[in-house]
Order: structure tokens, then sequence, then C-alpha cells
């Protein structure tokens, strides 16, 4: 009698090609028409499958794990961030966890390093005012904004797309300082000649562009609070495509509003997909719809890193993604 293939529950749409290796390899059940599922959605979802395929839009809290069923023993996170789940209820519940890292990193540091150019230089300002239909023409003064180059750019967490993106920013002429819970290694320093700051609160004080690059966890939410962000300067700009909860979005927008920071770039949001309406109203804020890792490339390796742990798994081995409660990526 041949082996049940395992039953395997995809949250949301992925690209044809991993759907159609997914139908082929598993008994799969997909999202077709791509809408969010409800928590009632996921209830059901996880007390009948063998594999759930979540995305960042599916919160997998500790009363909703506590559902699972006696064959949930994978979840295969379609994204490298795994704030969305409950790693310690998972770990309670004997459910291995694995996502997808690396294949974002060159989209996100990319996108991160478009919104660093576009917020100073205020293109999104003249591109709105282009379509309006409202420019008066060359002048001297007109749509001034601020030089890149020689500015000193901190990068908040230098993992993988932080050190992606301090390689891209030294093409531009920026100077990479950097906080990170541990110093990169000398080698890493010395090719982007990085400076290490100790101090977080030190380090925003001195830089004219922070980055965010660190993940979200609770040791990091709202890491850049209201008293964090007063030690930027005025001239400063902060870019984030990290996630929204690491900067204090409120704060973030009265500095803005009063002139105590001259612009961010925002790609993702504390409450997504709401977006608090301050920023709707601000000129000096450049907000895209957390698109950085967006890219058809991204997509597919992503969807080909969960086939690979769930084949790994159900073939009885150690998954190489394999997410453990307490660290972070």
């Amino acid at each position: 009698m041949p082996k049940r293939k395992p039953r395997v529950i995809v949250t949301r749409k992925l690209p044809d090609e991993i759907e159609t290796r997914m139908m082929e390899l598993f008994e799969t059940t997909l999202n077709v028409d791509d809408s969010p599922l409800s928590a009632d959605d996921l209830r059901q979802a996880v007390a009948r499958c063998d594999v759930l395929v979540p995305t960042v839009t599916d919160r997998l809290d500790a009363e909703l794990l506590s559902a699972a069923g006696p064959d949930l023993k994978l979840i295969a996170n379609f994204g490298n961030g795994v704030d969305h789940i409950d790693l310690a209820a998972a770990a309670a519940a004997k459910i291995t966890v694995t996502n997808t890292p690396g294949v974002l990193t060159e989209d996100t540091a990319d996108m991160t390093m478009a919104l660093i150019l576009a917020v100073p230089r205020r293109l999104v300002e003249g591109e709105r005012l282009m379509r309006a239909g409202e420019w008066p023409g060359w002048s001297p003064s007109f749509m001034l904004g601020r030089r890149i180059w020689g500015k000193r750019l901190g990068i908040l967490g230098m993992g993988r797309i932080g050190t992606a993106l301090a390689r891209r920013a030294r093409g531009f002429g920026l100077s990479i300082h950097y906080h990170n819970r541990h110093r990169v290694a000398s080698e890493i320093e010395g090719e982007l000649e990085a400076t290490y700051w100790e101090s977080l609160d030190q380090m925003l004080a001195h830089m004219d562009i922070v980055s965010v690059n660190c993940p979200h966890t609770p040791a990091t939410y709202h890491l850049l609070s209201a008293r964090r962000l007063k030690l930027l300067r005025k001239e400063a700009y902060i870019v984030n495509t990290a996630r929204g909860e690491i900067v204090d979005e409120s704060a973030l927008i009265a500095m803005l509003k009063a002139g105590d920071l001259m612009g961010a770039g925002l790609d993702v949001y504390e409450n997504e997909p709401q977006v608090k309406p301050g920023f709707f109203k601000l000129d000096n804020v450049v907000m895209l719809p957390h698109m950085g890792s967006a890219t058809l490339e991204s997509r597919l390796a992503t969807g080909e890193l969960v086939l690979i742990n769930i084949r790994t798994f159900m073939d009885g081995h150690k998954p190489p993604d394999r997410v453990i409660a307490g660290t972070t990526i």
C-alpha cells in the first residue's frame, strides 16, 4: 500500500510554478483567491493538516496553535521573518518551524537603497508634481533636496540585509556605521570600512541617515522609541524596510510634522495593512506597500526553500532552515 502524501495547506497564493510542484508532491490545499485566512480558517487548517505553509499575514499565536491537530508537525513559513509565529508554543506542541533565509537579501537591500535615494532627493514629491501638471519649469531654488555622497549611514542590524545594504551604500559615497547585538567579523568591517557603535544611542546622535534592518522580536519592539528618535539630528532621515513594530510610529509622525526630522522612507508598518493616517499628511515621507522582497526571483526562491524544507522533514531528516525558539535571524 503506497504511503499517504502529507496534507499541506497553503495560506496565500504562491507563484504558479511553486503551486504546481506542491500539487505534484503533496496532498495540497491552495488559496486560489489569495484572501488572507481568518482566525477561524487558520484554526480549521491547523486542526487537519500535516504541514502548514503560512506567510507574514498569518498570526499563529499560542491560542491558535493550541487548536492544532495531532498530525500537524511542521510549519514551513513562506518568508524569512517568523515574528508572527509563537515559536515557544510551537516547540511545546512539538511542531517544527522553518523559514526561508537568504533568498530576499539582495531585493530588500535594493529597495532600502532606493528609499535612501528617494527621500532626501524628494523623488516622489517631484513625480507627484509632474503627474499633477504643476511643474513651473526649472529654477535654481526649485525642489532642493540633500546630497547623499559623503553622508553617514547608520545601519541598525548588520545581518544579511544590513551587510548587503552597506555594500551598495559604499558605492554611493556613504560612510558606513552600524549597531548590532554582536560585532561583525573584522574582515567584513574592513571590506566595508564600517564603524561599530556599541551604544545605539550614541550612533543615532551622529548619523545623517538611519536604516532599520533588524528582526522584530520582543527585545526590538519600539527599539526606536520616542526617546531614541529624539536623539536623531533634525537633518537626519530614517528608513525602515524591516518591521513596523521596531519604530514608535506615533512619535515618528510627531517629529516629522514638527520638523524635528528631515524625512522618512517606509516599506513596513506596525499594524499592516492599516497605516496611521498621520503619515498620509506628510510630504516628507515616502510610503511603499511592504514590497521590499517583491520580485519574481525572490518569490520563486522562497517557494523552492519551502519545498526543500517540507520534503526533507517528511523524509525523516532535519530540515535545513529550522528556526529555534529564542534565536534571532
